[in-house]
C-alpha cells in the first residue's frame, strides 16, 4: 500500500497527548469547515477595509495614522483593526504576515515600537507592531482567518483555496518521496529522491516511501508530511515548535506549517500525495524551467565537461564543510567568518564517475609545461605520496583533468581560475551558488539543488549531510553543533533573566537588598528569575532528550560547556 493511502499510527490513549495544545482535552472533534465569510474574533475585534485616501498618515511612527470614513472610491487594498472595549479603540493597520521564514514560535512586538521608539527596520521588520496584528497573524498561520473573505463575505473576489503552487511559492523547496525508512533511522539517512540508495540493504521503495518537503535556506530543511486521516487535528503541535515532539508520526498534530497546509489542502480536495509531487514539478517547470536551461548552458561553458567545481572555505573545508562566501565575498558564510582572500580558499571538483567532492591543488610551475599530466606512482598504487615537497604529478584524475583543462586555456593559476569562474556565474548569478538563480531580486531555487546524493548520516538540526562515519563524530561533537542543539532558532521563549547557573535557590543576601556580587552571583536575584531558570531546566532538558533520542549526541560525550550542568539533573 502506497503512503498516501497510510493513516497515522493508532497508540492506545494514555492521559493528555504529548502534542495536546495546553487548552485541550485528549477528546477533540475535528474542526468543521472553516466559515472565511465570519469574524473568528468577532467578540473582541473589528476589522474594515481602508485604503490611503481614508487611512492616513499623521506622523512618524508607524501606529501614527487616522482614519476618515467619509464616502470616496475606497480601493479597499488595506486591513485595518481595533480591539473592542478599550478606552481608545483607535483602527490600527494589520501588515501583511511575514512569510519569508519558516518562524513557528509566538509573535511578539517589535521593541523599538513598544518602547515608544521608530523602527529600525521599517518596511523589513517582522515583529508585530500592534497586539491586533499578532491576533490576525496567529489565526492567518493556522488558516482560521482569510482577510479578503471576510471583509468580502458575497465572494466578489476569487474563492482563495489551498494549492500546491501557493504553498510552494510562500515556503518555497520542493516535495519529493524519500524512503521512510531511512528517513526515520535515528540518525536520519537520506535516500536518493524516488528510491532506496541504502548502502547496506535496500528497503522496498513504494512500500516505505514518504512525502518530504524539502527547502535550502540556508541549510537542507527536511520537513515529513505524513498521510492526512480523521484522527488529525488542525493545529501545530506545540512540542514540535519549542524542541521536538516525542511521540514523532504517533501525534495527531502538525510539526510544521507546511505539513498543516498540505493537510488543509487534503481534507478539502482530497488531493494525494502523489498528485502533490506531480504538480511541484509541473509549478517548477512552468515557473523556472527557461530560467534553469539558460543557466545550465552558461554553466557548461566552463571547465572541464566532467566535472562540477566550486570555490569553499579552506579553514572550513579541513573541519569537513563545504561553505562558500557570502553575497559580499569578503568573508566565508560560516559562523566563524574566516576571511575569504586567495591563500584561504580551495577548489573542489566532483566526477561524474566518483561524484565525491576532491581539493585540487594548484598547477605546478615547473617549465615547460608537460605535453600531458601524470598520476603520482605512490597515489595510483594506492599509498601516500612520499615526495617531500609539492609534487608535480596529479594526485587524482580529477586533478588531472583539472590541470590539463587550466593548461589548454592558459589559466595560469587558482586566482585566474576563480576570476573566469565567478565570469561564468554571470548572468546566471554571480553572487549566490552555482545552482540559483535570482528573480525580482528574490533568491529562487531550482529543484536541482536539491538533487545531492548522501551516503551517510543527516543533522536535521543543522542541516548537514555527513558522507562518512568520522565526519559525522567531528560534527556531533563540535561547539557549533552542540550551540545550536540548545539556541535553534526556533526557540522563541524571550528569556528575561540571565542564564542559569546551576544553583537552582534564590540569594539570601538579594533578600537583604546587600548582594554585592550583582550579576555574578550563583544564586537567582528573585523568586522570578528562579521560576524561570526552572522552566529553562526543563526546557533544555527536553531539548537534550530529544537530541540523545535521535543520536545527534555522542553516547559518551558530557562535555557541553555552559549547558553542563544539566547532566546532574539526568539519572
Amino acid at each position: 500500500m502506497g503512503t498516501s493511502e497510510r493513516t497515522l499510527p493508532a497508540v492506545p490513549p494514555v492521559g493528555m497527548m504529548f502534542g495536546m495544545p495546553e487548552s485541550t482535552g485528549y477528546v477533540q472533534e475535528l474542526p468543521q469547515q472553516v466559515d472565511f465569510a465570519k469574524n473568528p474574533l468577532a467578540e473582541s475585534h473589528e476589522f474594515k477595509q481602508a485604503c490611503a485616501v481614508c487611512f492616513v498618515k499623521t506622523g512618524p511612527g508607524v501606529l501614527d495614522y487616522s482614519y476618515h470614513s467619509e464616502d470616496h472610491k475606497c480601493k479597499k487594498d488595506l486591513l485595518i483593526g481595533r480591539i473592542k472595549h478599550v478606552e481608545n479603540p483607535t483602527w490600527k493597520l494589520i501588515r501583511p504576515r511575514p512569510t519569508k521564514n519558516q518562524y513557528m514560535g509566538l509573535y511578539y512586538i517589535c521593541k523599538d515600537v513598544a518602547n515608544g521608539e521608530e523602527c529600525k527596520y521599517p518596511g523589513h521588520c517582522t515583529f508585530a507592531y500592534c497586539q491586533e496584528e499578532i491576533d490576525v497573524w496567529t489565526l492567518e498561520r493556522k488558516g482560521f482567518f482569510s482577510r479578503d473573505l471576510l471583509c468580502d463575505p458575497s465572494g466578489s473576489r476569487a474563492k482563495i483555496n489551498l494549492t500546491v503552487s501557493k504553498i510552494l511559492q510562500e515556503h518555497q523547496g520542493i516535495f519529493l518521496f524519500l524512503c521512510e525508512v531511512c528517513f526515520d533511522h535515528k540518525p536520519r539517512k537520506i535516500s536518493k529522491p524516488g528510491i532506496c540508495s541504502h548502502q547496506v540493504k535496500q528497503h522496498g521503495f513504494d512500500q516505505n516511501k514518504c512525502l518530504v518537503h524539502l527547502v535550502k535556506n540556508p541549510t537542507l530543511k527536511y520537513s515529513k508530511i505524513r498521510p492526512y486521516s480523521s484522527q488529525c487535528q488542525l493545529d501545530v503541535c506545540r512540542h514540535a515548535v519549542r524542541y521536538g515532539c516525542q511521540r514523532e508520526d504517533y501525534c495527531f498534530f502538525a510539526h510544521s506549517f507546511v505539513e498543516l497546509q498540505v493537510w488543509m489542502m487534503q481534507r478539502e480536495q482530497g488531493i494525494t500525495h502523489e498528485a502533490i509531487v506531480q504538480e511541484a514539478k509541473k509549478f517548477w517547470n512552468i515557473e523556472h524551467s527557461s530560467r534553469e536551461q539558460e543557466l545550465h548552458a552558461v554553466l557548461k561553458k566552463f571547465g572541464p565537461p566532467n566535472l562540477k567545481m566550486q570555490f569553499v572555505c579552506g579553514q572550513c573545508w579541513r573541519n569537513g564543510q563545504l561553505t562558500e562566501p557570502d553575497k559580499y565575498k569578503k568573508y566565508c558564510s560560516a559562523k566563524a567568518r574566516h576571511l575569504w582572500s586567495k591563500d584561504r580558499r580551495v577548489v573542489l571538483v566532483s566526477s561524474v564517475e566518483r561524484r565525491k567532492w576532491t581539493e585540487v591543488r594548484p598547477l605546478p610551475t615547473r617549465k615547460p609545461a608537460p605535453a600531458q599530466f601524470e598520476i603520482c606512482l605512490h597515489v595510483a598504487a594506492g599509498k601516500k605520496c612520499q615526495y617531500i615537497g609539492n609534487c608535480t604529478f596529479a594526485h587524482s584524475m580529477e586533478e588531472k583533468d583539472l590541470w590539463t583543462y587550466m593548461k589548454d586555456n592558459n589559466i595560469a593559476d587558482m586566482e585566474q581560475l576563480y576570476e573566469n569562474w565567478l565570469q561564468s556565474q554571470k548572468p546566471g548569478n554571480s553572487e549566490e551558488s552555482s545552482s540559483t538563480a535570482k528573480e525580482n531580486g528574490k533568491q529562487i531555487h531550482m529543484p536541482t539543488d536539491y538533487a545531492e546524493e548522501v551516503a551517510g548520516n543527516h543533522c536535521w538540526l543543522c542541516g548537514k549531510n555527513c558522507n562518512s562515519d568520522k565526519q559525522w563524530q567531528q560534527h556531533i561533537t563540535s561547539e557549533k553543533h552542540k550551540d545550536r542543539m540548545f539556541n535553534s532558532e526556533d526557540d522563541q521563549n524571550g528569556w528575561q533573566y540571565r542564564f542559569p547557573t546551576g544553583v537552582f535557590k534564590v540569594c539570601e543576601r538579594f533578600r537583604k537588598g546587600m548582594c554585592p556580587d550583582g550579576e555574578k552571583c550563583t544564586m537567582a536575584h528573585g523568586e522570578e528569575e528562579l521560576k524561570e531558570w526552572m522552566d529553562r531546566r526543563e526546557f533544555l532538558l527536553m531539548k537534550l532528550a530529544k537530541a540523545r533520542n535521535d543520536h545527534l549526541i555522542a553516547p559518551n560525550d558530557n562535555d557541553f560547556g555552559k549547558y553542563s550542568f544539566l547532566l546532574k539533573d539526568i539519572k
